[in-house]
């Protein structure tokens, strides 16, 4: 593109140095588009504002110093609790010009683990919504060292409106100098295979990641990318290109209108996109469906879990002819790792998957080192040669380069777990199997955590699920293991494609039966359940929550949890029939007439108030139900349908 390769990255130590370097290089560039929430187009549409490059960095020029007036300066660890769009971007780049370490949290996974992970991050700053400052003062255990608190409100775009007043006639500075080795970001991992774990992100590791994307990914004609990650729109402002920020809601992408999103990159000639696939399967099916063209996307990057072949094939056909389509595979402690374009994917044996090969994450990204190693459950401290195994066998995979974070924030058990030192070289053990072929590819089985451990050795789960994933009318399905290790009992729960009913399941299942007796990998998987929708992460919508589904799993196939669940949901049906039996009661009796508002209060108000927490539940463990079904049980049941034996775990019941 023209004036973004003449502006040297190599002279900038930190992203935020290179947004400044590119606002005085093209400052009446269009920097930044997002949804203007004041108003509307005449016909209905999203209204958008824009901000050129020049602008955008005089405001995050005066945020900053609206920050340090706050107290906010280098090294302060600031949660940030603001709603992904032009503010949060805004907010991150100010943050990074004071030297201040954003620590940034996914609400979605909860307001108990949300909270955990502030306080374990000791956050000695808090931004957020006023939502969140309400949270604050009603749980202020978790923000004990928080000695500064700024409210950002207001729509997007208007919400920093105060903290830019408070810095605008303050002395605006250039961003502080970062060393490579400055902690500039602390980020947790979605906790979607355990607990969520702090990760240090050094300002040099930031421009690493950066680095790492542009060289894998785009040309200098990719001007305008729209993004559904906040992060990247960082990288791509660092870039000097154009970020477009659609109407939607970033911590539920599956539930995106693909029509939005069209209508954003139509509107603004968007070239890239980054998106994970649970928007990206319903964005290929709209275009399918309605025949809108999008003639300027030539450029589609996923992330968040493994695109398909098949998914890839249906982007394609949809896209001009050039474009490319690239799977992404990383992690918030390395990213990217490995990338896959689309063209190379469609050229491998179209049963290659079915066959049990895993799924392809492509070649190293630049600059990056991928090994995979034996596996083992233990710490590994130092790196041993003999550690490493040969192409086509199974092992972890462990990466090392710049773009790898060196450490977790103050968990010296997981860094232990997680981080071999080899000489001057840390390696990252990511905790997934895989196996390398012989072109040097990496193709991915599965989760080390997820592994079914049986009897007669380890089954893997994405070499296995491929197997059945091929039936048409299968969705997908998840193996999970049943048992303790050594001895686990594999189970596949099978959630079934739109427009297949429930009545043909009988026939399906002999139908998978018959699939996995031929093939020696699942041959040993004997029980098939059918599972309404599978409960999958909250930032990508797309990693399946294996560990949820073992325990329904277990429950469904011993029986013991139905049969405590079915007992406990009679207390609340007997509420109701005692309700329903007021004509017949002697209401002369106070005290029968006493528990029967009684059981009103508790079974209509109580019940009532508990909708609320079971709407946020099926969002955060979705199980196919929709809202006014959650609502309905709810009423019925209050909180006994879903407190389904799981021992302080949230449940996922039928």
């Amino acid at each position: 593109m023209p004036g973004l390769s003449s502006v040297s990255r190599n002279h900038c130590s930190s992203l935020v140095e290179q947004f400044a370097a590119r606002a005085a290089h093209t400052p009446d560039r269009t920097a930044l588009v997002h949804p203007d929430g004041k108003r509307t187009e005449p016909d209905g549409r999203a209204a958008y504002s824009t901000v050129g490059y020049a602008a955008l960095a005089a405001t995050v020029s005066a945020c900053a110093a609206g920050l340090e007036n706050c107290d906010i300066r280098r090294g302060t660890r600031t949660a940030v609790l603001v709603p992904p769009g032009g503010d949060l971007l805004t907010l991150i780049l100010a943050l990074m010009h004071v030297g201040a370490v954003p620590v940034v949290v996914d609400p979605g996974m909860g307001v108990a683990r949300m909270l955990d992970c502030l306080q374990r991050a000791r956050v000695q700053a808090f931004i957020g919504v006023p939502k969140a400052q309400a949270l604050r003062r009603l749980r202020p255990r978790a923000f004990t060292g928080v000695h500064s608190s700024v409210t950002v409100s207001g729509t997007d775009g208007a919400g920093l409106q105060k903290l830019i007043a408070a810095g605008a006639g303050r002395p605006q500075a250039k961003p502080v100098f970062a060393d490579p080795d400055d902690l500039a970001l602390i980020g947790y991992t979605t906790g979607s295979t355990g607990p969520a774990k702090p990760v240090e992100l050094s300002a040099g590791m930031l421009v690493g990641m950066a680095d790492g994307a542009e060289s894998g990914h785009f040309t200098d004609d990719v001007a305008t990318t729209l993004v559904t990650m906040p992060l990247m729109g960082v990288f791509d402002l660092a870039a000097g290109r154009t970020v477009v920020v659609p109407e939607m809601d970033m911590a539920r992408v599956g539930a995106t209108d693909p029509a939005s999103i069209v209508d954003a990159a139509r509107r603004f000639q968007v070239n890239a996109m980054f998106a994970s696939p649970a928007l990206l399967a319903p964005l290929a099916a709209y275009l399918a469906a309605s025949k809108v063209a999008v003639p300027t996307l030539r450029l589609i990057v996923s992330g968040g879990a493994p695109v398909s072949p098949g998914l890839m094939e249906e982007l394609r056909a949809v896209l001009p002819g050039d474009a490319r389509v690239y799977s992404t595979y990383g992690a918030t402690e390395a990213l990217p790792m490995a990338l896959l374009e689309s063209r190379e994917a469609l050229t491998w044996p179209a049963d290659g998957p079915a066959a049990g090969w895993g799924v392809c994450l492509g070649h190293p990204a630049p600059g990056m080192t991928v090994r995979t190693i034996a596996i083992s459950d233990g710490p590994t401290p130092h790196w041993v040669s003999s550690m490493e195994v040969p192409p086509g066998e199974p092992g972890e995979i462990v990466v090392s380069g710049l773009a790898v974070s060196g450490r977790y924030f103050r968990t010296p058990e997981a860094d232990a777990d997680h981080k071999i030192q080899d000489g001057d070289v840390r390696w990252h053990r990511t905790g997934d199997i895989g196996w390398k072929d012989g072109a040097g590819r990496i193709w991915f089985c599965g989760r080390k955590s997820h592994r079914v451990r049986t009897a007669d050795g380890d089954l893997h789960t994405e070499r296995c699920e491929n197997v059945f994933n091929s039936h048409p009318q299968v969705r997908r399905t998840a193996l999970v293991g049943v048992g303790p290790n050594g001895r686990q009992r594999p189970v596949l729960c099978v959630e079934l494609a739109a427009g297949t009913a429930r009545n043909q399941w009988d026939g399906i299942e002999t139908e998978l039966r018959d699939l996995g007796a031929g093939n020696p990998m699942t041959r040993p998987i004997a029980d098939f359940l059918l599972h309404p929708g599978f409960p999958v992460d909250v930032r990508h919508n797309a990693k399946i929550r294996r560990e949820l589904l073992a325990v329904w799993a277990d429950g469904r196939l011993t029986g013991s949890r139905r049969s405590a669940s079915l007992a406990l949901r009679a207390v609340p049906l007997a509420g109701w029939v005692y309700i329903a039996a007021w004509p017949l009661l002697p209401w002369h009796g106070p005290i029968l007439s006493v528990l029967w508002w009684l059981d009103v209060f508790f079974s209509v108000v109580v019940h009532a108030a508990q909708i609320p927490a079971a709407l946020r539940e099926e969002q955060e463990h979705p199980a196919g139900r929709r809202p006014w079904a959650v609502a309905a049980l709810t009423m019925l049941f209050g909180a006994t349908w879903r407190r389904n034996g799981w021992r302080g775990r949230r449940a996922v019941s039928l």
